[in-house]
């Protein structure tokens, strides 16, 4: 097991290593009241003065785009994103005054030259996403430069305006004005290669789950959709097919904790009840954000890591054991179907029925040891849980028939995740 829990350290080390930081900031930019880390923008006043960055350099005809992702929407959520001469004000936020113009996340407006914004798309929260490029340029005679600008939100066009400058004189900014607003940077974003691909990039991930039960989805995004009132408005995901040996680990990455960060990941069977958080019910193992706890087949959770909170990267994986191969008698191999990231799952059976439980939200918790009795004939395994690249804990089980199925569960309001089920490679 050392051998294996120093390759999967490895990996994620190596993962956290390559992400790049193309796109970021520079030392030529212009900001004030604005922290910069890396691709990440943090508001630094008390919420009396804006906060600006306007990058150093302008748009052209070949980067002529760039977007905004709100890690964080603060206070107000009073975030702007623009463009504006490079010696822009930076007390004023972008599209104030003359010569710039904005998207304003608090409003949903767009603003172009002065303080009165035209409404063009709803607020924007922790989790958006907002763009803004240029579309063409031309001179007159007697005019200056004409710019078309447009702005997205979440991959979608908008608003344009119309500003009379030309592109090379117009810099990325962003604006901000409340206390903890923050937002990933990428000045190298492109815009109009991506529409049919992302499509098919959404169909595809849909195609992961087997069954997504008061959840929104998209792309590799979940977002829970219930009512969050009490313990039986769980919103449930389960993967279509389960962890295998070359597909053993997956993780999630908490992109809005909610109201509550009631958000649970592991591994359950594939018949779980859709309103029972994974790790309440038999045949499945979870770790909890809320309290960072591990429940296993019971509603009474044990201490096992730290809580997790927004950007928490939290991670599931099984350490099969060496023998875990198909045999002739008494394993299956899921109906010959591929496990994620294309290995044929292989779990073995045991020789006589499981009996597992039903729906009901009153589930005789059984001994384990009658449990195990019961499957004396299976194989078990080590499922293991990991928090942002370092595994703090594991959890001896016997695997279900079928096998488990990657499953995330979430119970309050606002709560989304992004879901990577191939991070390691290698």
């Amino acid at each position: 097991m050392d051998d294996f829990n120093r390759h999967v350290r490895e990996l994620l080390s190596w993962k956290r290593g390559v992400r790049g930081s193309a796109g970021a900031p520079s030392m030529h930019d212009r900001f004030e009241r604005v922290q910069i880390t890396g691709d990440v923008l943090r508001y630094q006043g008390n919420s009396g003065d804006v906060g600006c960055y306007v990058a150093s350099e302008p748009l052209t005809q070949h980067n002529n785009y760039f977007e905004v992702l709100i890690t964080d929407s603060g206070v107000r959520g009073s975030i702007a994103v623009g463009v504006v001469p490079y010696d822009y004000n930076l007390s004023q936020q972008p599209g104030w005054v003359s010569c710039s113009a904005a998207y304003h996340a608090d409003d949903g407006k767009l603003y172009s030259g002065h303080g009165v914004g035209q409404q063009v798309a709803p607020k924007c929260h922790t989790g958006d996403r907002i763009g803004c490029g240029s579309k063409e340029s031309g001179a007159g005679q007697e005019l200056p430069n004409i710019t078309s600008l447009f702005f997205t939100r979440n991959g979608k066009e908008i608003g344009t305006v119309v500003i009379q400058l030309s592109p090379d004189s117009l810099h990325p900014a962003v604006g901000m004005h409340s206390i903890g607003e923050e937002v990933q940077l990428d000045l190298l974003a492109e815009w109009g290669l991506e529409d049919e691909d992302s499509l098919m990039v959404v169909d595809n991930h849909e195609d992961d789950w087997a069954r997504l039960h008061d959840m929104k989805i998209s792309g590799s995004v979940l977002e829970y959709a219930g009512k969050g009132k009490s313990i039986m408005d769980v919103g449930l995901a389960q993967a279509k097919l389960p962890l295998s040996t070359r597909s053993h680990y997956f993780e999630v990455e908490i992109v809005n904790p909610g109201e509550k960060c009631y958000i649970a990941v592991g591994v359950a069977r594939k018949d779980y009840p859709k309103q029972r958080h994974p790790g309440w019910n038999q045949g499945s193992v979870a770790y909890h954000a809320d309290d960072g706890k591990i429940f296993y087949g019971s509603g009474v959770g044990h201490p096992f890591g730290p809580r997790c909170y927004k950007g928490d990267i939290m991670g599931c994986g099984i350490m099969f054991p060496r023998d875990f191969h198909l045999d002739s008698e008494g394993e299956c191999d899921n109906e010959g179907k591929e496990g994620l990231g294309g290995s044929k799952a292989k779990v073995r059976q045991p020789k006589r029925a499981i009996l597992y439980y039903t729906d009901s939200e009153e589930e005789e918790d059984d001994d384990e040891e009658e449990i195990a009795e019961s499957q004396h004939q299976s194989k078990k395994v080590v499922v293991f849980f990991s928090r942002n690249g370092k595994i703090i804990g594991k959890k001896e089980s016997w695997i279900p028939l079928g096998g488990f199925y990657p499953t995330i569960g979430m119970l309050s309001s606002e709560e989304k995740v992004k879901v990577e089920f191939r991070p390691l490679s290698g």
